[in-house]
């Protein structure tokens, strides 16, 4: 059961306000501002996080020694267990050695990493911070979510690149079921708009070059999409098991029933043929759930803007759904947020959440020219009202990680 839902994104800092700008169809694109990324650089634009401030959670002495993508996720997670009525003190409701954080990253605390490095080179290497290792490495954020909020049971990373957040709430999920835990925190966080980063995305030819149109230069299933828009973030979930929910009176946003995860065993970058693997992993989460692929009433799409996945997902989700394809909405919510990368799958996890409880899909933003490759309803024309009992949540990273989680609709 999803119990609690917490988010820090580009287009608002909580659950609440990113959800009402979702469904405006607004934009979190503009210039990069936490570099000064020069003409040197083909893209200088990016979905950044504004006016965030982690003090109110965690202690200023704290702050300067946890890089942000740890500051992300510890304030996502106090938003989760908030909005799930775990207390200050959570061994007041779970007993903590049952009580676990999966928390997952692609590629960790780089703006560190840089950081040091600079030092080393221009200083020397007994200049480099004591806290460089344990700001940067992917784990450090489940670690001190778990620290922070008394959580001893199963603790770790998922790194799986842009699947990683969606294996975290996979593998939280699997825990629950097989026993190990009665509530777990799952999600994932990312802080990436660095230097290196956007440098070595943009040699793969990755990322747009639309740099003077910021807020439409993510445009996902555009035959005029170029590439993806660098984000960053946070999406924290609580699950726990139906019984744990029910003992203690917890509001039940919806439930994850199904989790399939795949490899390509294709290429570093790029999807097979038909995009098997994702076709693979859809239809191992609806077996896994029970369903049919009749019962499926939306799907919140990987959806990065880049030429090569939007054309391969529209073919997986056609092959998986058959004739359901076409009577679907399919939208992809990075035309908003950007790509929050090893974050996504969480913060769209959340996103699925909504639209089961609210009847509202956000729209795909930033659509011109259609695309015959990609010939689903995408919610083109701004937000749609239907009824969704059942969702999936697709996210695929470097690497051929495919991950999809099936959700559906609690209604008691």
């Amino acid at each position: 059961m999803i119990t609690g839902m917490g988010a820090v994104t580009p287009v608002g800092n909580d659950v609440s306000t990113a959800w009402s700008a979702l469904l405006a169809g607004k934009s979190g694109g503009g210039p990069i501002t936490q570099f000064d990324a020069t003409e040197d650089y083909p893209t200088r634009v990016a979905c950044e996080v504004k006016d965030f401030d982690a003090s109110h959670v965690i202690d200023r002495k704290e702050v300067r020694r946890y890089d942000r993508f740890a500051q992300f996720g510890i304030v996502a997670s106090a938003e989760a267990l908030a909005d799930a009525g775990v207390p200050a003190d959570p061994s007041e409701v779970v007993d903590p050695t049952r009580f676990g954080v999966i928390f997952g990253s692609g590629i960790g605390g780089i703006s560190t990493f840089e950081e040091q490095h600079r030092i080393m080179l221009e200083r020397g290497p007994r200049r480099v911070s004591p806290f460089f290792v344990p700001m940067f490495i992917p784990d450090i954020a489940a670690g001190l979510i778990s620290i922070q909020f008394g959580a001893k049971g199963p603790n770790y990373a998922t790194v799986s690149a842009c699947a990683s957040s969606a294996h975290a709430i996979g593998d939280a999920f699997r825990v629950i079921a097989r026993g190990d835990a009665d509530l777990m925190i799952a999600g994932g966080t990312e802080a990436t708009i660095t230097p290196m980063t956007v440098a070595g995305f943009a040699a793969m030819k990755a990322m747009t070059t639309r740099n003077d149109e910021p807020e439409t230069a993510s445009r996902p299933f555009d035959a005029e999409r170029d590439g993806f828009v660098i984000g960053e973030g946070s999406g924290a979930l609580v699950l726990e098991s139906l019984e744990h929910a029910l003992a203690r009176g917890a509001t039940i946003h919806g439930e994850v029933v199904g989790y399939g995860a795949t490899g390509d065993a294709y290429h570093i970058t790029s999807p097979p043929p038909e995009h098997l693997g994702a076709q693979d992993a859809m239809r191992l989460a609806l077996a896994d759930a029970g369903l049919e692929a009749s019962q499926v009433d939306y799907v919140n799409a990987h959806g990065t803007s880049t030429p090569v996945n939007d054309e391969h997902e529209t073919i997986a989700v056609k092959a998986v759904l058959g004739d359901r394809a076409r009577e679907i909405v399919m939208s992809s919510t990075k035309s908003m947020t950007g790509h929050l990368l090893g974050a996504s799958g969480a913060v769209e996890a959340i996103v699925c959440a909504k639209v089961m409880q609210e009847g509202r899909i956000p729209p795909t933003i930033n659509f011109s020219t259609p695309d015959p490759t990609c010939d689903l309803d995408y919610a083109h024309d701004g937000m749609v009202e239907r009824e969704v009992a059942v969702s999936l949540s697709n996210s695929f990273g470097f690497g051929g990680h495919n991950v999809c989680l099936a959700l559906r609709r609690w209604d008691g």
